[in-house]
C-alpha cells in the first residue's frame, strides 16, 4: 500500500487508545509506512514535541512488530526554548543537534534505528557539508537506513547530494514537500510557516534522479470533503480541477479524497495522510484505480 500514515496528532488531540487502533487498522490493511518527527506537535498548547514519537514507541513495544513497519522521523524543527510555538528556536541541523535529536528519537520510539531519517527544515546557518557528513555517519552506524530532505529548495537538495557523492557518503534519496491535486496561486506565500510547495522543477528533478517523493497536506486538511478551501487556492485553475475531480469521483463511485490519493499514487508519489478516526482511515485505505483517460482529464490544462 503506497500511502504513509501521518501521526502529528497522536498522543495529543488523538488519544493513545485511538492512536493504537488507527495504527492497528493501518497495518492490518497492508500499510507499512509510519511518518512522524521529533517535534510533533510542539505548536499545541501543553505539548512538548515528544508526543507523536512516544505514542508510536509505546505501540511498537506493545505489538512487537518493528520488522513489519517503516519508521520515518525527522530532525531540525524541534524548539530549544520550552514553550516556543514557532521555528525561531529550532534545533537546526548542526552535527551536534542532529546527533542529540537522533538519540532522543530512538529513545522515544524504542528502536535501534529508523528506516528514513529526514532533515525536516533547512538550516542555512550550518555549512551544508557538516549536515551531509553527520547524516552519512548515522547511516554508517546503522541508526538510519535511508535519508531524506523535507522542505528544502531543489538547488539545496542537489548540492547536498553532490557533496555526499563526492565524499562517498549516503545521499538524500527521499524528498518530502507539500503537494496535492489542487495547487495554490503561483507565487503565493503559504500561511503555514516552513511549508515548501512542490514545483514543476521539483517534479522534474525527482523523476530524473529516481528519488522517492512523499507529500504532506495531500488532502488539504479536509478541504476536498467538508472544509472551505484556503484563500490561496482561489483561482480559475481550482474551479476547473474541482469540476473534473468530482466528475471522475462520480464515475468511479468514489470520494474526491480517494481520487486525489489515486492520482498521486499513479505518479509514484507517496501521499502522507493523517486521520483522527477509524472511519476517516477506512475511506483513505480504499483502493481506487484510475484509467489512463481519467488521469489525462485530471491533468488537462485549464
Amino acid at each position: 500500500m503506497t500511502i504513509a500514515l501521518g501521526t502529528i496528532p497522536f498522543g495529543t488531540t488523538v488519544d493513545e487508545p485511538t492512536s493504537f487502533a488507527i495504527l492497528d487498522r493501518f497495518v492490518d490493511a497492508g500499510g507499512t509506512i509510519i511518518d512522524t518527527a521529533d517535534n510533533y506537535p510542539f505548536w499545541l498548547d501543553g505539548a512538548t514535541g515528544d508526543e507523536s514519537e512516544t505514542t508510536i514507541g509505546r505501540w511498537l513495544a506493545s505489538r512487537r512488530n518493528r520488522d513489519q513497519v517503516v519508521i520515518s522521523t525527522k530532525v531540525g524543527g524541534r524548539p530549544t526554548v520550552p514553550g516556543d510555538r514557532t521555528l525561531g528556536s529550532a534545533e537546526g541541523l548542526s552535527a551536534a543537534a542532529v546527533r542529540a535529536a537522533m538519540e532522543g528519537s530512538l529513545r522515544r520510539l524504542g528502536v535501534d534505528g529508523v528506516d528514513v531519517y529526514w532533515a525536516h527544515i533547512e538550516d542555512r546557518s550550518v555549512p551544508l557539508e557538516e549536515t551531509v557528513a553527520v547524516f552519512g555517519e548515522l547511516v554508517r552506524e546503522g541508526r538510519a537506513r535511508q535519508l531524506g530532505a523535507s522542505n528544502h529548495a531543489t538547488w539545496r537538495l542537489d548540492r547536498a547530494r553532490a557533496l555526499a557523492a563526492a565524499r562517498g557518503l549516503t545521499p538524500y534519496t527521499h524528498v518530502q514537500l507539500r503537494h496535492s491535486y489542487l495547487r495554490p496561486r503561483p507565487g503565493v506565500r503559504l500561511p503555514e510557516g516552513g511549508h515548501v510547495q512542490v514545483s514543476e522543477e521539483t517534479l522534474d528533478y525527482v523523476r530524473s534522479e529516481g528519488l522517492a517523493l512523499w507529500v504532506y497536506t495531500s488532502l488539504l486538511a479536509g478541504a476536498y470533503a467538508r472544509k472551505p478551501l484556503p484563500e490561496h487556492y482561489d483561482h480559475p485553475g481550482t474551479t476547473r480541477r474541482l469540476a473534473v475531480l468530482r466528475e471522475v469521483a462520480d464515475e468511479l463511485g468514489a470520494t474526491p479524497n480517494q481520487v486525489v490519493l489515486a492520482w498521486l499514487r499513479a505518479q509514484d508519489v507517496v501521499p502522507i495522510v493523517g486521520v483522527s478516526s477509524l472511519a476517516q482511515l477506512d475511506e483513505l485505505l480504499a483502493e481506487v484505480k484510475l484509467e489512463p483517460a481519467q488521469i489525462a482529464r485530471l491533468d488537462a490544462p485549464a
